[in-house]
């Protein structure tokens, strides 16, 4: 029953909650990527009409299946809205919470210590004035290449 259980729910796990957060973001997007293509799937009547109820009636004076049908969202098309607002309700947190901002912060600092690092690598290597000339062309180049 425990492994079932961690097979369905997963074990607790340290994360900070920032990064969770982003985490759900994305999962989210998924979820509403996924759902939007499954209601996709339906014809639009499909979507507000159909089937809310099926008895089977194997016995008795008269057998067969009754059918109820009734003007209502599609269980699929509520999903999805239900997901949707799950989702700009995630971003809003996210946006809240200064992740964005965060993201740039950390990405300025990175691209500043990838900068000073390819600084000192190139003077290390005693460039001449002709190689140190195409530097900025050459490593522009190459850093756009794996960006």
């Amino acid at each position: 029953m425990a492994r079932r259980a961690v097979a369905t729910y997963g074990l607790p796990r340290e994360v900070d909650p920032a990064v969770a957060l982003l985490e759900e973001v994305h999962r989210t997007a998924g979820h509403v990527a996924w759902l939007q293509e499954k209601v996709r799937e339906f014809d639009e009547d499909d979507l507000v009409w159909g089937v809310v109820e099926e008895v089977d009636k194997g016995s008795g004076e008269f057998t067969g299946t009754d059918v109820t049908k009734a003007s209502k969202p599609n269980v699929w098309l509520d999903l999805y809205r239900s997901e949707r607002k799950h989702l700009t309700d995630v971003c809003k947190t996210a946006l809240a919470a200064g992740i964005a901002e965060r993201q740039v912060r950390l990405a300025e600092q990175q691209g500043a210590l990838i900068g000073s690092v390819i600084q000192r690598i190139l003077d290390d290597l005693g460039l001449t004035a002709e190689q140190r000339a195409l530097v900025p062309s050459v490593v522009p180049r190459h850093l756009r290449a794996v960006s």
